[in-house]
């Protein structure tokens, strides 16, 4: 007798041993042909230093009040800050990643359905089913109506289970794409801080020559008067009267050129302002002696956290790596549930009687890929080949963030030098026109060397001033380079972000969904 049970319980766990090779089987053999991924080179190790320069105070902690010490400045870039269209563009940028998030977030749970149906069926008598429900009895003596009405009000339920974490490393993936968008708003706040900057102080350049321009029309006015007395006392010919001439028609027009650049300058200024043409108020006296706040360039691996542009690449590249993650899974069955549970009668008024008219139902799926799954591998090598250029271009953005340092740094000190000798140079320049025009005066010298003396103090005084502007843009583009601008004002959102994890936010090397944060290693893998 025991033997013949144990037979028989033998018999009875046999489909319950066959079901579970089954599911064995179902998870092993998709995974045992996934592609090997591609390794990616190892960029270059970041310097120490700036070619051996490094400080411990570094200019992009510095405010943009503080910095540029210009209160009139200051305003113009706040206002670009608040009116810049480009800005609000990507504030909606923001907000698309933003909504990402959450659509991604909600793939992951169930999802409920609820609706309701009516129909009416009539089978015919002479089919198994017809001749079957012809016979039946829903009450005593009381027989289904023909045609059946069928009303029914029911729940449904989808959900995909997140065996291995594809839906929440999508959801990852977006959350780290809306900080690296917010990033990339950061850094054209820079960009537009610098540009307001830069053509801020070139129309205080502009100004200047306009300045320079009146100087030497006025010299050569007087230049002009006295060929005109020399010639009345036939000292001279009429020839240095029309040289005279000639050069300050040339310098009238030099100076309608430079008023049409100087409206252009403030309509750049008025454009990245977000409103329409209009003056725009600076003090330009102070311009040759203009001093910022002294450049500290730090070390350079605090470029890897300052650079909005360096921290948006490093969250793609976080991103691309959950990308492959989530396109591996796809390799791996997926466990699907469905249910439903409601009320069905074929009349209204039996339709909420209880348990009688209640329906229910519930079932599970185990689905793996198993044949023809080049679509699947095709978008994983895809998947491997933008991590590999999301880490290339994390590469990529440290170089050139580091090269934009040492060029800007270098130009800051040399054209200072340069302007320094300049000033010596305008010095002699000054007293040449000076003493050539009191020789004119006395007919002891060529009206040439007057006209050649003026024209060589204008030139300089030109170069001077397009030299000082060149520094001063060197040392704002500095400024940005180094990181700074970015904190001038709080970004503007209008919505509610999403809740982002810190672990995200902070790349936390301990999740092995995120990948490794910034220095990345030499021996980083594209495929780790």
């Amino acid at each position: 007798m025991s033997h013949f049970l144990n037979g028989h319980d033998r018999k009875r766990r046999q489909p319950n041993t066959v079901l579970a090779w089954l599911c064995i089987v179902l998870v092993v053999l998709p995974s045992c042909r996934i592609p090997c991924l591609r390794e990616a080179e190892p960029g270059p190790d970041l310097p120490d230093t700036f070619n051996g320069r490094i400080s411990a105070e570094n200019s992009s902690q510095v405010s943009i009040p503080e910095f540029f010490n210009d209160p009139v400045l200051t305003c113009l870039i706040e206002e670009a800050l608040v009116g810049n269209q480009q800005l609000k563009i990507l504030a909606e940028d923001i907000q698309i990643a933003n909504n990402e998030i959450l659509a991604r977030k909600g793939a992951y749970f169930p999802f409920f359905n609820i609706g309701a149906g009516a129909g009416v069926m009539k089978p015919s008598v002479y089919t198994p089913q017809g001749a079957v429900e012809d016979q039946l009895q829903y009450l005593p003596g009381q027989h289904f109506p023909r045609p059946l009405p069928n009303f029914l009000i029911a729940t449904d339920l989808t959900w995909q289970v997140d065996i291995w974490r594809q839906l929440r490393n999508a959801r990852d993936a977006a959350a780290l794409r809306y900080l690296g968008t917010a990033e990339g708003r950061n850094y054209v706040v820079t960009r537009l801080v610098a540009d307001v900057a830069e053509n801020y102080y070139t129309l205080m350049a502009l100004d200047k020559k306009l300045e320079n321009l009146d100087s030497i029309i006025q010299l050569q006015e007087k230049s002009l008067d006295i060929a005109k007395a020399l010639k009345e006392a036939a000292r001279v010919t009429e020839l240095p009267v029309q040289r005279f001439i000639a050069e300050l028609r040339k310098n009238h027009s030099e100076k309608l050129i430079i008023q049409q650049e100087i409206i252009e300058a403030e309509n750049r200024i008025n454009f990245a302002l977000g409103r329409y043409p209009m003056p725009v108020e600076r003090h330009s006296d102070r311009f040759i002696e203009l001093h910022m706040s002294p450049l500290n360039v730090g070390v350079p691996v605090q470029l890897l956290s300052n650079r909005p542009d360096i921290r948006q690449a490093e969250r793609d590249l976080a991103a691309a790596g959950l990308d492959v993650k989530v396109a591996r899974a796809r390799f791996y069955p997926t466990l699907n549930i469905t249910g439903t549970v409601g009320f069905e009668a074929f009349n209204p008024k039996y339709l909420f009687f209880t348990p009688e008219s209640i329906v229910g139902g519930v079932a599970g799926s185990l689905v793996a890929p198993l044949i023809n799954r080049a679509a699947i591998k095709a978008d994983y090598m895809s998947a491997n080949a933008r991590q590999i250029q999301a880490l290339v271009n994390y590469q990529r953005t440290t170089l050139d963030a580091f090269t934009e340092v040492i060029n800007r740094v270098s130009k800051v000190e040399n054209y200072g030098k340069s302007i320094e000798i300049k000033k010596q140079q305008l010095e002699a320049l000054e007293e040449s026109v000076d003493v050539a025009g009191r020789l004119f005066q006395n007919a002891r010298t060529e009206y040439l060397d007057v006209l050649y003396a003026q024209r060589d103090l204008m030139d300089a005084r030109m170069v001077l001033i397009e030299t000082k502007r060149q520094q001063v843009s060197a040392v704002v583009s500095t400024y940005q380079a180094l990181g700074g601008g970015g904190g001038g004002l709080p970004p503007v959102f209008d919505f509610a972000p999403v809740a982002v994890p810190p672990s995200l936010i902070e790349l936390d090397p301990e999740d092995e969904s995120i990948v490794p944060p910034e220095p990345l290693p030499d021996d980083a893998k594209a495929g780790d």
